[in-house]
């Protein structure tokens, strides 16, 4: 692929693993330079060490964050900054799905951490990057959208979809208050994809999982099949208010179509 972006400059939280890291991979190999970032040092160091044997390492940096410590998230925006000189591209993609579970049933540190990652971790990241990206005269900044941000209904996934209906309200918000600046607000919609965010919801469940994992093989993408798609149009759009969505209708509509005729097993 010809790379066009070496200049690009691009921040992923939440991107030791998933749809995170395969974005990371995807804007590397489109000449990027990319940070890795996520709450824990020995899986940054290992997402860094997996993408440094595909792409040139001097590419690729690696900050521990937590989104949900202001400071934290200061110091994640310094460290690239002071790397790499600017950011172009800030993605709030660090998330958390919770257990599926009716919500009487969800313990109330485990809707805290659910609400506090989704929701605030995504405003303190905007904050601290719509502050920089001022100072610095451009910048643009995308928000993982997810289940419930179009309003649909999941039993077991409420808090979930929650927290991503409130980033549809946040982010439309942000390109109201950003009218008539240099940057550039949107939001990213990449459909059902195979990660652990899926399967780890049934990890105590198995027999559900045997019982579901069709729906799962008809709806979802790997990871490798979507990302790339996301990073390109992230690259080449230059219109505010955007949400780039992977699963549209047309797509699902031709994937429903198809199974009668073709079987998938996307997660092995």
């Amino acid at each position: 692929m010809e790379k066009n972006y070496s200049l690009k400059q691009i921040v992923i939280t939440g991107s030791t693993r998933g749809i995170g890291y395969g974005l990371a991979d995807a804007f590397l190999e489109r000449g990027c330079s990319v940070t890795i970032s996520g709450r824990n040092q020995e899986t940054v160091d290992k997402a860094v060490t997996s993408l440094s044997k595909k792409h040139d390492p001097a590419s690729i940096l690696g900050q521990i964050c937590d989104m949900c410590q202001p400071q934290q998230v200061k110091t994640l925006w310094d460290a690239v900054v002071s790397s790499f000189g600017k950011i172009d591209v800030w993605i709030n993609n660090a998330g958390q799905s919770g257990p599926q579970q009716l919500v009487w049933k969800v313990a109330a540190q485990q809707a805290k951490e659910v609400i506090e990652t989704n929701v605030l971790g995504v405003i303190y990241g905007s904050k601290t990057a719509l502050e920089g990206m001022l100072k610095q005269g451009h910048g643009s900044l995308y928000n993982m959208e997810g289940m419930g941000s179009d309003g649909r209904k999941h039993n077991g996934l409420t808090l979930y979809g929650t927290s991503k209906y409130a980033l549809t309200y946040f982010t439309d918000c942000l390109v109201n208050e950003t009218k008539g600046t240099p940057l550039i607000i949107g939001a990213i919609r990449p459909g059902m994809v195979a990660t652990e965010l899926i399967k780890g919801q049934f990890a105590d469940k198995p027999e559900e999982w045997e019982r579901t994992k069709h729906i799962f093989n008809m709806l979802a993408e790997r990871v490798e099949v979507v990302t790339p798609w996301l990073a390109d149009r992230i690259l080449a759009n230059q219109k505010t208010g955007q949400r780039i969505i992977y699963m549209s209708t047309g797509r699902m509509m031709k994937r429903m179509l198809s199974m009668p005729f073709k079987k998938r097993n996307i997660f092995n």
